[in-house]
């Protein structure tokens, strides 16, 4: 949060949504561990195998998670910044 721009109410509202976001993505990642990654659906006689429905909601939060990170003005962020030239390469 030191990095942050706390006067900004939008960069301190990322932060927020940035946190609730992790908390949920942890939450279904417990429970797809404790769970599996598969599970046995029974349909009257049938039965069969699929892969856990948070794996799908997993993949999103985790996508939103990102493009919060990306878009995240962190304070000395400008001055950090290098620019790379052909000669970095090895």
């Amino acid at each position: 949060m030191s990095k942050v721009d706390t006067s900004s109410p939008v960069e301190v509202e990322k932060v927020g949504r940035y946190l609730k976001h992790i908390e949920i993505y942890r939450r279904m990642e417990k429970k797809v561990k404790a769970e599996g990654v598969s599970i046995t659906v029974r349909n009257g006689s049938q039965s069969y195998v699929k892969s856990h429905p948070l794996l799908a909601e997993m993949n999103k939060v985790n996508a939103s998670i990102i493009n919060i990170e990306r878009s995240f003005r962190f304070q000395g962020d400008d001055e950090n910044k290098n620019s790379y030239s052909a000669n970095d390469l090895l």
